[in-house]
């Protein structure tokens, strides 16, 4: 262990952003990248049609520019303030749910970002539920204060009732949408005006809590309102404790807009003073994996196909768990025990990208990849073998049946499918007998995703057939009879050749459980 390593390891700062869709999720990961300098204008997702070509940097494939929607993680990593910040931006859309769990296994971090006008919503409580088990401490950052929404008040107090966990004020509003006037910033000890010019945007308080000087605005009632609101909520509040924030116990809320970039600078500069260094990790016999350890290890979260379609690449991105990469460096991939030179390596901004020479516990990289690794695969340096606990995967719920338009692109139709089954967003079946193809999925929007790709990245155009939802069901092969196969049941293999039955279903899962008692069957998550 070097005492350079560690310093570089702890300027690490690797987060996820989770929002329910429409938040604004992407528009505050613009508005970070503008910030640290990396852009010199910041996209939106909304920014989409005829009269624009301004769109999201995060969001690089095109039915993503086209839709306006995030359906993929995208990495980008900026240097600000001293800091090497790695920010995972995921998708918003429900459907596209299991590539963000699986993200969320590899940040040390993460930034829930609220609607100020709907407050939690349902996909922001299923993913802060992910975050908050694995206990890794969340950033609430209150957003569209530039519209007007519901009382702030009402917004912090369903953040604790409806999640469970503490806040602390780290600003409070003055005013809201068309008479905002600024945020009483709680933490900084200062007034950030929404309007105010250089010499006045930030205004320190004296020890009474006011701006010192003689200001317009100290006149009007939403700066005394909020001055006073704040400092009653400061009093009464939960006081500031950095080990409940590391633990997830508590989270700094902070109030602004991603849109116009208000109180985005000071929640960041914020985060990177409160949030973690990465820390340590377990493996599955219970190793204790220090991120300044000298020994590379790390793990494979998720795979892209695509993301230089001239190129037909594919990039496997890796959280490093500990150690330092450097270019050429040879590993061993746990699963097959093979060696593995890590030569082609990358960083991302969204889609653009520059060849890795070196990187460190916490940060992501990508290596270019022929087909060898999986999601949820272990790399590691060195003899003793390590290898990190399982990714969730999903059992599927929706099933259509895929055949494609032209025989003559058969070839295209199964290199596409290949590619994109391995990304992980959908899964891929064979039915046992006569190995038609049959695609599973969490929600109907990967399907559409799917079959866009297939069509623009693979030139291949499909039939699909929906099935409607079926039940997803493994059994050991040892146990297999073909005989087990009925109507209500479709016996068919994943692409591991794993056998499955998808059940018509309860009540045909049910009738086979009762005809085979001593048949287990399995689900993933």
């Amino acid at each position: 262990m070097s005492k350079e390593l560690a310093q570089e390891v702890k300027k690490r700062r690797t987060f996820a952003i989770i929002s329910h869709p429409d938040a604004g999720k992407t528009t505050i990961t613009e508005q970070l990248l503008l910030f640290s300098g990396a852009i010199r204008q910041a996209g939106t997702v909304k920014a989409k049609g005829k009269k624009s070509n301004k769109f999201a940097k995060s969001d690089w494939m095109e039915i993503e520019k086209q839709r306006g929607i995030s359906v993929t993680s995208s990495v980008m990593q900026v240097d600000y303030d001293g800091y090497q910040v790695n920010i995972v931006d995921t998708p918003g859309h429900e459907d596209f749910s299991e590539d963000t769990y699986r993200t969320l296994m590899a940040v040390d971090a993460a930034v829930m970002v609220i609607d100020t006008a709907k407050g939690i919503e349902p996909q922001t409580k299923r993913l802060f539920e992910v975050v908050s088990h694995r206990g890794i401490p969340i950033f609430t950052f209150m957003n569209k204060l530039d519209r007007d929404g519901r009382e702030p008040l009402e917004l912090v107090e369903e953040l604790e009732e409806v999640l469970g966990i503490d806040a602390y004020l780290m600003n409070w509003p003055m005013g809201m949408g068309s008479s905002l006037l600024g945020l009483y910033d709680l933490y900084n000890h200062r007034v950030e005006l929404r309007r105010g010019d250089d010499d006045s945007h930030y205004l320190p308080l004296n020890d009474e809590g006011q701006v010192e000087g003689d200001y317009d605005f100290k006149s009007s009632s939403l700066y005394t309102q909020g001055l006073e609101d704040a400092q009653l909520l400061s009093e009464a509040g939960n006081p500031f404790d950095q080990n409940r924030i590391n633990s997830g116990k508590l989270t700094p809320v902070f109030f602004g807009s991603a849109l116009t970039g208000f109180g985005v600078q000071t929640f960041f500069d914020a985060f990177v003073d409160l949030a973690p260094a990465p820390s340590a990790t377990l493996t599955v016999d219970e190793q204790v994996i220090d991120p300044a350890d000298s020994r590379f290890t790390g793990f494979v979260f998720k795979i892209q196909a695509n993301m230089n379609p001239a190129h037909r690449d594919r990039i496997a991105f890796i959280r490093i768990c500990s150690g330092e990469f450097e270019k050429g460096l040879s590993t061993t991939l746990e699963r097959t025990g093979k060696s593995l030179s890590m030569s082609h390596t990358t960083q991302f901004m969204a889609d653009s990208r520059e060849e890795v020479q070196s990187a460190v516990a916490g940060d992501i990289i990508g290596l270019y990849d022929t087909g060898n690794l999986q999601i949820g695969d272990s790399i590691y340096e060195g003899k003793q073998v390590v290898k990190f606990p399982a990714l969730p995967q999903f059992t599927p719920e929706l099933f259509m049946r895929v055949t494609p338009k032209n025989v003559m692109k058969q070839k295209s139709f199964h290199k596409g499918i290949e590619q994109l089954v391995q990304e992980g967003a959908v899964q891929l079946y064979k039915t046992y007998h006569t190995e038609d193809y049959i695609i599973g999925a969490v929600g109907q929007l990967q399907f559409e995703v799917f079959q866009y790709r297939l069509q623009n990245e693979y030139n291949a155009e499909v039939e699909m057939i929906p099935m409607g939802h079926k039940i997803a069901r493994w059994i050991k092969p040892e146990d297999l009879d073909p005989k087990m196969s009925s109507s209500r049941n479709i016996l068919a293999k994943d692409r591991f050749d794993r056998p499955v039955f998808l059940f018509e279903n309860q009540f045909a899962e049910n009738w086979f459980t009762s005809k085979y008692p001593d048949i287990e069957l399995e689900k993933l998550l």
